[in-house]
């Protein structure tokens, strides 16, 4: 497989580090605006050879990138401390769709990470022309994996043994399905020594998880890049996973023109099937807010 990466910044070099040691990639492209940190990196990594499964690494131009099977993007200013992502939205807007816009005959799939990742995803989409389902955005992925990690840690059982999901927008007004949340098939909320009232509580450690990870390092990277790298390998392998990426919706639960996170099932085709997930009345008011606190931040653009 042949992925590229645009953006060789902190989650870049994370993003690309994640996708050599997964093994999906047999060639893997670097770009960024800076050439010579194109460059640097690729020969960082390709120096670390012996170490992960064969791969040529290489710097290359943006239109080189037209025959790769899938196209990373991560370039665009990253969040300050308690900068919420669509604080972010008109530079990194700017940004987008100049690379989209050079990707219009991209044979593979559009992965956009850059924040605000669900209007950035949105932009790329109208910007590259490709099928709706081959622009992605990582989306909910991060905040469903730190959903799990924290409620392994309050039940102490590993987190790939919990099945819950954050869907909407990918920052403050994402929204928890805690009634459809399972353990080994059991609901989360008749699960022995369970408080609902923690659900607060823990709704917002993910929510302000990235808050507090850049306020003391000044970025996040590590977990986004292993994120990236599993939906690389997920849907280049054609596994068809049930994910929480975001996609431009075209009807689903009602909801079209506007990108955001539901689950769907991803294959080599991209988010080809959108789901509609069991919710109550309150998840399913909330995700309306959510979808129009999009629409209203895309508009302003």
């Amino acid at each position: 497989m042949k992925i590229g990466i645009i953006g060789m910044g902190w989650v870049g070099s994370s993003v690309a580090i994640s996708t050599l040691h997964s093994g999906v990639a047999s060639e893997l492209l670097l770009n960024d605006v800076h050439s010579e940190l194109a460059e640097g990196e690729a020969m960082d990594l390709a120096q670390g050879a012996s170490f992960y499964p064969t791969a040529h690494v290489r710097a290359a131009s943006i239109e080189e990138m037209a025959t790769a099977d899938a196209v990373v993007v991560t370039a665009g200013r990253g969040g300050r401390p308690e900068q919420s992502r669509l604080e972010l939205l008109r530079e990194n807007a700017t940004i987008i769709r100049d690379i989209a816009a050079r990707l219009k005959s991209l044979r593979g799939l559009l992965i956009v990470v850059t924040n605000p990742v669900d209007i950035m995803t949105q932009i790329a989409a109208e910007a590259s022309g490709l099928p709706l389902a081959r622009v992605i955005g990582t989306g909910t992925m991060l905040d469903t994996a730190r959903l799990r990690q924290v409620l392994g840690r309050e039940l102490d059982i590993e987190p790939r043994s919990i099945h819950a999901q954050v869907i909407g927008e990918h920052g403050d007004s994402e929204v928890v399905l805690w009634s459809g949340a399972r353990v080994a098939g059991t609901s989360l909320r008749h699960w022995p020594g369970w408080l609902p009232e923690r659900e607060r509580a823990i709704a917002e450690e993910v929510r302000r998880a990235a808050y507090e990870i850049i306020r003391r390092k000044g970025a996040t990277n590590h977990a986004i890049g292993l994120v990236t790298a599993a939906l690389l390998s997920w849907s280049l392998r054609a596994e068809r996973r049930v994910l929480t990426v975001t996609r431009v919706l075209t009807g689903t639960l009602g909801l079209r023109e506007v990108a955001l996170s539901l689950p769907c099932i991803v294959s080599a085709a991209g988010a080809v099937e959108v789901l509609e997930p069991e919710m109550d009345d309150s998840e399913h008011q909330a995700l309306m807010q959510s979808a129009q606190l999009l629409r209203s931040a895309r508009a302003n653009l």
